[in-house]
C-alpha cells in the first residue's frame, strides 16, 4: 500500500503521457486542438520558476549558516562530489554517442512538426561573450525571466549571503525567503495536480506534430538510461570501493546496500532514505560525524542519476534539431550543463522542470520543449532515484577515505 501511494502520482503522469501519445499518432495533427490545455498548464508552471529559484536558492544559502559541522571535511566532500559527479556525465555522454536514443529514428518525421517549436537561433558570440551572457544580465529586470536562469541562481546566492552577512539585520529578510519558498512550493503542488492532464493534453500535441517515431526514441532513451544506471550501481561503485579501502570496503558495501536501494525504490525520494543511508554508512564504520554531513549534503547537491539524465536530455535535443555533440567546445558545454542539472535539481525543491528550462536556456532551444523533457523526467524517476540516493553512501566512503587515510580500513565492519 505504501509502495501504491508514493508512486500515485508517478502513475497518474505516466498514464496521462501514454494516453497523450496514444491520441497524437491516431489524431496526429487534429491533436492540436488540445494544446492549448497542455499550454496552460505549462505557462502556470513557467511563471513559479523565477520565484522559486530566487527565494529557494536564497534562503538555502542563509540556513547554511547553521551547518558548522561541515568543518574540515568540506574540502573533501567538494572534491568527492565534484569528481564523481564528472565521471558519471563523461559515461553518459561518451555512451550517448555510442548509443544515441535517436541516431535509427527516422528524423523526417520529426523535422516537419519543428515549425511549433523551433529550436531559438543563438548568435555567433566569442567564448568570452557567450560566458558573459550565460552567467550575466545587462540590466535588473532581465533576471526575472525563464531565459536567464543561471544569472538568476547566481543573483539569488549573492543576495543569500548578504542576508548571512548582516548578521541579526538581515534576520527579517531571512525568515521572508524561508516563508516565501514554503509558499510558491504550495502553489507548485496545488498546480501539479493538473499535470496528468496538462503533460498528458501537451505531448497528444507533441506527437501529433513531431510523428509517432518520437516514441521510439523515448524507449531507447530509457533502455539506455537502465544500461548506464547498471554501469555507475554496479561498476563505478564497486571500483570507488576499491579504491577507498580494497576488498573489505567492497564488502561491506554491499553487505549493507539493499535496505538503502529497496527504500530508494520503494519512497522514489532521496530525502526519505536520508535515515537509512546514515544507518547504513555507520555500519560500515563510517564515522557518524562524516555521514550526517555528507548524506544530507548529497541528498541536495549530488544526484548521479538526475546528471545522466541531464546528459540523455540535452542529447536528445541536440539530435532532434540536428545540433552537433562532438568537439572539445561541445564535450565541455555539456557536461558543465549536466552538473548544474543535478545541483539546480537538487538543491531547488520541485527542480525538475527547472533543470529543464536551464537546459534549453543555456543551449538556446524554445521554453516549449521543456514538456518534451519531462516525460523523460518521469520514465527514468525509479533507476534516476536509486543512483541518487545510493550514490551518497559510496561518497561517505570516499571521503572518509581521504579525511582518516589507511587507518579507516582497520575500521571497516565486514
Amino acid at each position: 500500500m505504501n509502495i501504491l501511494k508514493n508512486y500515485a502520482f508517478t502513475f497518474c503522469l505516466l498514464a496521462g503521457i501514454v494516453i497523450g501519445g496514444v491520441c497524437g499518432i491516431i489524431f496526429k495533427e487534429d491533436a492540436s486542438i488540445v494544446k492549448p490545455v497542455g499550454d496552460l498548464f505549462l505557462n502556470l508552471m513557467f511563471v513559479l520558476i523565477v520565484p522559486l529559484v530566487l527565494f529557494s536558492v536564497s534562503s538555502a544559502i542563509c540556513n547554511m549558516k547553521q551547518s558548522e559541522k561541515v568543518g574540515k571535511v568540506t574540502g573533501n566532500i567538494v572534491l568527492v562530489f565534484l569528481v564523481t559527479s564528472i565521471i558519471v556525465a563523461g559515461l553518459a555522454y561518451f555512451l550517448t554517442l555510442f548509443y544515441n536514443p535517436l541516431d535509427k529514428i527516422d528524423r523526417s518525421e520529426i523535422i516537419s512538426g519543428l515549425s511549433a517549436v523551433q529550436s531559438v537561433e543563438v548568435q555567433h558570440l566569442s567564448s568570452a561573450e557567450l560566458l558573459v551572457n550565460t552567467f550575466t544580465v545587462s540590466d535588473f529586470p532581465l533576471l526575472f525571466t525563464k531565459t536567464h536562469l543561471l544569472p538568476l541562481i547566481l543573483f539569488s546566492i549573492l543576495l543569500g549571503l548578504g542576508v548571512v552577512s548582516a548578521g541579526k539585520k538581515g534576520k527579517i529578510v531571512a525568515c521572508f525567503l524561508n516563508s516565501a519558498t514554503q509558499v510558491v512550493l504550495k502553489m507548485i503542488t496545488i498546480i501539479m495536480y493538473a499535470a496528468p492532464v496538462g503533460l498528458g493534453c501537451y505531448f497528444a500535441d507533441t506527437i501529433g506534430q513531431l510523428g509517432g517515431q518520437l516514441l521510439h526514441g523515448y524507449a531507447n532513451a530509457f533502455v539506455l538510461y537502465l544500461v548506464l544506471a547498471f554501469i555507475s550501481f554496479f561498476g563505478l561503485n564497486s571500483l570507488y570501493l576499491f579504491l577507498a579501502g580494497g576488498k573489505k570496503a567492497f564488502v561491506a558495501f554491499w553487505s549493507n546496500i539493499l535496505t538503502p536501494a529497496l527504500t530508494a525504490i520503494a519512497t522514489s525520494s532521496s530525502a526519505a532514505c536520508i535515515p537509512v543511508n546514515i544507518a547504513a554508512t555507520h555500519k560500515m564504520g563510517v564515522p557518524l560525524g562524516i555521514a550526517e554531513t555528507v548524506i544530507p549534503l548529497g541528498t541536495n547537491l549530488h544526484k548521479d542519476g538526475s546528471i545522466i539524465g541531464g546528459v540523455l536530455k540535452i542529447a536528445f535535443l541536440f539530435t532532434i534539431f540536428g545540433r552537433e555533440m562532438t568537439g572539445v567546445d561541445s564535450f565541455l558545454m555539456i557536461i558543465g550543463v549536466a552538473l548544474l542539472v543535478g545541483i539546480v535539481i537538487g538543491a531547488i525543491p520541485s527542480g525538475g522542470m527547472t533543470g529543464e528550462l536551464l537546459i534549453c536556456s543555456v543551449f538556446g532551444f524554445s521554453p516549449q520543449m521543456v514538456g518534451t523533457l519531462m516525460v523523460i523526467t518521469t520514465i527514468i524517476d525509479v533507476p534516476a532515484t536509486l543512483l541518487n540516493s545510493t550514490g551518497n553512501i559510496m561518497t561517505s566512503v570516499l571521503v572518509t577515505r581521504l579525511t582518516e587515510g589507511k587507518r579507516w580500513i582497520e575500521k571497516i565492519v565486514n
